[in-house]
Parts: structure tokens; C-alpha cells; sequence
């Protein structure tokens, strides 16, 4: 199945933002979030028949079916062999009914996303520029690199901090360092977009506020 990615004006899949690799979220056979992936594995899971397309009223369709469904507003359409097919915006898996309950990678982005991409000592939001990571044990205290022992901090906090204990300093972070269990939550903070279709699944989550109104 070859694709390519067509603007709304046709334009090249080069020259968009996201194409293929615009977010769909994923839902298991029970309608719950479990991920985000991209529309090119998204399409690979309907072309395999492992998963549907969930339309706008909630209604299935497998990839003939929503091939042939007909241009959605708003949506990307991706140029096939076939024809046209839009990228759907949230797919349900046909069998797999488990939430993924895997640990996070143990990275800059994901501690940042742990801590909202907040100071965990003075408590602002700085932006990514003037964050830094700290040793709540410092490393030459024999504190380890570990999701234990890593916060977010902004730059002034962690010169500030040093080679301190906490409490040495005074300086605790605002909640217990603790290693995430992965969730549909946890990266969907970190996506680029969010589409009013998910809205109905990610409310429960009380991730509502995050959707995009314009879709």
C-alpha cells in the first residue's frame, strides 16, 4: 500500500508538518486510551485488519470502508493507488483489550514530562531552556541516576542547590521523585496536537482541556 500525504490543496507531503506522522490516538477493543502513534502505523493496523477507524458518531469502519467513506473537513488525506483516504484521527484495536502498564524510558524529556516541565523546588515553569536536571542526592554524595533521584529543576535552583543535601539547603522537591508506570496520559502531554475527537475518551482522563476546539 503506497501512501503519500496531500494537503488540503494538494501540497506535497514534504512540505507539511505532519502527514504520516500526524498523531492518531489508539484505543483498545474497550474504547480506552493507550497511545498515540502515527498515521502511517495507524493505517498499517487498519490495512491489517488489527484495528478500525472510529468515525466522528462513534461508528466503525475497516480500511475499505472508511476508504470509500468519502472526504472528512479537516482532516489530511493521504493519496494511495486507490484513491484518497483520509488520516483518521482515533483507531480501536479489534482484539487487544489490556492497558500497557510498562515502565518510562529514563530520559530528559520523560522527566520533564514526570514534572510537568515544572521547578520541583521554587515551583515555576520556565520553559525547556532553562530547565536542568538535579540530583536530589547529589552525584558526588553517591546519589544515583535514577528516576528516585532526578528532578526537574530551573537552572537558578540547581546552581543554587549544588552539592547540597536537601537538607542541608532547605531545598526538597514539591512532590517524592517516583518512577511513572507509562500511560496514555503521560504522552500526551509531550504530542505536538490534539484533536477534538479525542475529547470524549481523554475527559475521563481529565486531559479534556488539552484538546484543540478547532480540531
Amino acid at each position: 500500500m503506497g501512501l503519500r500525504a496531500e494537503g488540503k490543496d494538494g501540497v506535497p507531503a514534504g512540505l507539511l508538518p505532519t502527514g504520516l506522522r500526524a498523531p492518531v490516538l489508539v484505543l483498545n477493543r474497550s474504547f480506552v486510551p493507550i497511545r498515540i502513534t502515527t498515521a502511517r502505523m495507524a493505517f498499517e493496523l487498519l490495512y491489517q485488519d488489527r484495528a478500525r477507524a472510529v468515525g466522528p458518531d462513534y461508528e466503525l469502519y475497516d480500511f475499505a470502508d472508511w476508504m470509500n467513506r468519502g472526504p472528512l473537513e479537516g482532516h489530511e488525506r493521504i493519496g494511495t493507488s486507490r484513491g484518497g483516504i483520509d488520516v483518521p484521527r482515533v483507531v480501536l484495536l479489534s482484539s487487544y483489550n489490556r492497558i500497557p502498564s510498562t515502565g518510562l524510558r529514563l530520559s530528559r524529556r520523560n522527566l520533564f514530562l514526570r514534572d510537568d516541565y515544572t521547578c520541583q523546588y521554587c515551583g515555576i515553569a520556565p520553559g525547556v531552556r532553562d530547565l536542568n536536571i538535579d540530583h536530589v542526592v547529589p552525584r558526588c554524595r553517591g546519589g544515583a541516576a535514577t528516576w528516585e533521584n532526578l528532578v526537574t529543576s530551573c537552572k537558578a535552583c540547581n546552581y543554587r542547590k549544588g552539592r547540597h543535601l536537601p537538607e542541608e539547603c532547605g531545598m526538597f522537591p514539591a512532590k517524592k521523585p517516583v518512577r511513572p508506570r507509562w500511560t496514555a496520559s503521560v504522552q500526551l502531554r509531550g504530542a505536538a496536537r490534539a484533536f477534538r475527537e479525542w475529547a470524549p475518551y481523554l475527559e475521563s482522563m481529565g486531559l479534556g482541556s488539552t484538546v484543540r476546539k478547532a480540531g
